[in-house]
């Protein structure tokens, strides 16, 4: 059988800037959030009872927003998925204590991508540049062969 959080009484959780829940370990469901700066606007929703729920929801819903638009980029060619995703994932890091996590995974990850380059600049540059080369090439040839309209053609569109 597995605990549960039982109502009780009224306490005060001062991880949420105040404000009484009648179960100071249960979340809204959104995960636990990330601690606030005194001062902040964060620190201002946070101590609004009736704002926190809100704002917790508005946080998840922009990065939400980001991450489909990064998803529904998929369909065109190149890097366009990426940024909004990580967009996406920041946004929600800003409020979240999982997302903060999943966050400093990718950032630890370009931290370690960036001292590499500056390690070997040579090598560095050249995959730079073999990729942007490439990438000119790519869409050179489909403007030059009218790759999209042979492509709308044989499938019927």
């Amino acid at each position: 059988m597995t605990a549960h959080h039982a109502p009780t009484t009224l306490a005060r959780d001062e991880s949420h800037g105040g404000g009484a829940t009648r179960c100071p370990d249960c979340t809204d469901g959104l995960g636990k959030p990330r601690p606030v700066k005194p001062g902040s606007l964060r620190e201002r929703m946070h101590s609004s009872p009736g704002l926190l729920l809100p704002w917790r929801v508005a946080v998840f819903v922009a990065g939400l927003l980001f991450v489909v638009l990064g998803i529904a980029l998929t369909a065109l060619p190149g890097p366009l998925t990426i940024p909004p995703v990580l967009v996406g994932l920041w946004v929600w890091s800003t409020e979240f204590e999982w997302a903060a996590r999943f966050f400093a995974a990718f950032k630890r990850k370009a931290q370690d991508a960036w001292n590499h380059a500056k390690q070997h600049p040579v090598s560095s540059a050249a995959v730079t540049l073999g990729g942007l080369a490439a990438a000119g090439v790519a869409f050179w040839a489909v403007g030059h062969y009218q790759l999209v309209d042979q492509a709308k053609l044989a499938l019927g569109l």
